[in-house]
């Protein structure tokens, strides 16, 4: 992944540079990760899949891993990140709600009923990305979930974000053909592949129809669903 020091440079800044990237939706980051936790949550009650212990895998300053706990239900939290000034922010922030951790300073325990993991694998390096998927599958527990979510790059509006976003100008976008065939390799059950996110706020009254678009390949991110082997 990314060292620590690429990050750092942006935990003070992070909302507003993203924001700014943001702005041609007409939505801000929490608007977005708010829904993907809300699909994700959807997926799970789907599946009656439990979620008492989730791992926001790349939580960043720690917004969205409280989200984990508010939406999905979850008891116990962690948040892992390479950036350490990012995690003292969210340790400042969210510090008595969750747990924030390094990756390093992480035992994975094969205990964790749901890894999160959003816009994180196009800043891993593509000859890192196999073992990362190891890593998660040693936190699941058997019959875990991840959920891993990623920029669609066969969406014009998604390149755009990703170009005027200072963080993502080194990204190596992931399709979601490479994102399955990635989770295959490493040992996980491909489940399913949703799109989400076809309309900016100018076209919001289009929305509801968006459950209905799941399976076009052409909204601005994508959930991958996959589930650790049960043996």
């Amino acid at each position: 992944m990314s060292d620590s020091a690429e990050f750092d440079r942006f935990a003070d800044n992070y909302d507003e540079c993203l924001n700014d990237a943001l702005a041609a939706s007409g939505e801000t980051k929490q608007f977005f990760a708010r829904a993907r936790v809300e699909w994700l949550a959807k997926s799970l009650k789907e599946m009656r899949q439990s979620a008492r212990g989730a791992l926001d895998y790349g939580c960043g300053t720690g917004d969205t891993t409280l989200l984990l706990r508010e939406i999905l239900g979850s008891e116990s939290v962690i948040g892992l990140d390479v950036s350490t000034r990012s995690l003292e922010r969210a340790r400042a922030r969210h510090g008595s709600r969750a747990c924030f951790l390094t990756f390093a300073d992480y035992s994975p325990d094969g205990s964790i009923d749901v890894v999160y993991c959003n816009g994180v694998f196009h800043h891993i390096p593509v000859t890192e990305r196999a073992d990362a998927i190891r890593n998660i599958g040693k936190c699941l527990r058997p019959g875990g979930i991840f959920g891993l979510w990623e920029n669609n790059p066969w969406n014009p509006g998604t390149q755009y974000v990703m170009h005027k976003c200072e963080f993502d100008h080194d990204a190596v976008k992931i399709s979601p053909p490479e994102a399955g065939r990635l989770l295959r390799a490493g040992g996980f059950e491909v489940l399913r592949t949703d799109f989400r996110f076809f309309f900016p706020r100018a076209l919001k009254m289009m929305r509801p129809a968006e459950s209905l678009l799941t399976k076009v390949p052409l909204g601005g991110q994508y959930q991958v669903l996959a589930r650790k082997p049960l043996q």
